[in-house]
């Protein structure tokens, strides 16, 4: 099996790469984050400008063609600049809806606003009551003349209270997905920062009235759909958390090079060296299983849903542990606001109960 880049893939790597180098710093992030937004605005225009926006999708959609492996290779990068703006709930989460269900005319008002940077998106796939089974969903959608009229509550809606469409899941067993204004009358939004430095939102809906435009594909297609790209964003933030993984043994490593306790760098401690191979281990056995998953799910294999259920775990367990153990390693300084050590560390956590934590995941591979 070929893990090699292609030319494309390398120079997409190497853009990214300079981009969270050098004009990216803790600093850019930690100000991106504070913003009333939650993120940089004229960040995220350059993230359009040079075309990550547009990566996923079809060039009929005014996309370039990528797939899970260009997704990948963006992700790796974003996770370890530790990157704050909603690509996420964008551009895999409503944007993978849209692009499997949209028809041109609904990609025209929704997707294309979307990749330009014109409109934010959410998908509203959470509900108080299902925790993980994403599937079994209250809201309701009930057929009302030439529309519909949606009835429900969402929770932590990631980029919910910045969006102007809502990707909306109701209808239990044959679910729709809609696609609709986030200013729609009955419509009520609280916005709220997460634990990591993200924005959500809970969001109700009354009475929320639809056009017939408004449905996503056909009566029943939205199960099968929401499950497609709640993989595709699985394999997303995975991808993300071998980035953080990586980030947080590079910066351990040189800091245990520069402490000094003793009289000597504490690197030179050997109890302290095997934890940092140990970290090493767990960054790289994940990075390995990353790739399975993620070539599995391009190749649309049979071993791909098992494979996704496997980095899933993986990322769970090995992130809480390298997270904990650079923490542990860069002493109080670790969980200080003004250090990034504990940022990361914090993102691994979420990330760890997102779409399904550890124990979700290994019974879902056993079963």
């Amino acid at each position: 099996m070929d893990f090699s880049l292609n030319e494309f893939q390398s120079m997409l790597d190497d853009s990214v790469e300079k981009f969270v180098s050098n004009e990216y710093d803790f600093e850019t992030r930690q100000a991106n984050a504070a913003s009333d937004i939650g993120y940089g605005s004229a960040t995220w225009q350059t993230f359009c400008e040079l075309g990550w926006t547009a990566m996923p999708f079809a060039e009929a959609d005014g996309g370039l063609d990528g797939g899970p492996l260009e997704t990948m290779i963006l992700m790796q990068q974003f996770g370890r600049g530790l990157v704050v703006e909603p690509y996420l709930a964008n551009i895999i989460l409503a944007g993978g809806v849209l692009r499997r269900l949209a028809t041109a005319e609904q990609k025209t008002r929704w997707l294309q606003p979307i990749i330009e940077g014109q409109m934010q998106a959410a998908l509203a796939f959470a509900e108080p009551q299902n925790r993980y089974e994403f599937g079994e969903i209250t809201t309701t959608a009930v057929a009302a003349g030439d529309g519909w009229v949606l009835n429900g509550k969402k929770s932590v809606v990631l980029n919910g209270g910045n969006a102007d469409v809502l990707i909306i899941p109701a209808g239990g067993d044959g679910m729709c997905l809609f696609a609709i204004s986030a200013d729609s009358p009955g419509i009520r939004r609280q916005d709220y920062q997460t634990v990591d430095g993200s924005r959500a939102a809970d969001i109700t809906l009354e009475n929320v009235a639809v056009g017939a435009d408004a449905l996503l594909g056909k009566v029943g297609d939205g199960r099968a759909t929401l499950e497609a790209v709640i993989d595709d964003a699985i394999l997303a933030v995975a991808a993300e958390a071998v980035g953080i993984m990586r980030a947080l043994t590079t910066k351990t490593v040189e800091y245990s090079k520069n402490r000094v306790q003793f009289g000597v760098p504490i690197g030179s401690f050997q109890a302290l060296q095997h934890r940092m191979v140990d970290m090493l281990t767990a960054s790289e056995q994940s990075y390995s299983l990353l790739l399975w998953a993620t070539m599995a799910n391009a190749d649309k294999t049979d071993e791909a849903k098992r494979a996704i259920n496997a980095i899933k775990y993986q990322v769970s367990t090995a992130g809480t542990y390298v997270g904990q153990e650079a923490v542990q390693l860069h002493g109080g300084m670790g969980m200080s606001w003004e250090f990034d050590v504990g940022h990361y560390f914090k993102r691994l956590s979420v990330i760890a109960q997102i779409f399904g934590n550890a124990d979700w995941h290994l019974d879902r591979l056993a079963k």
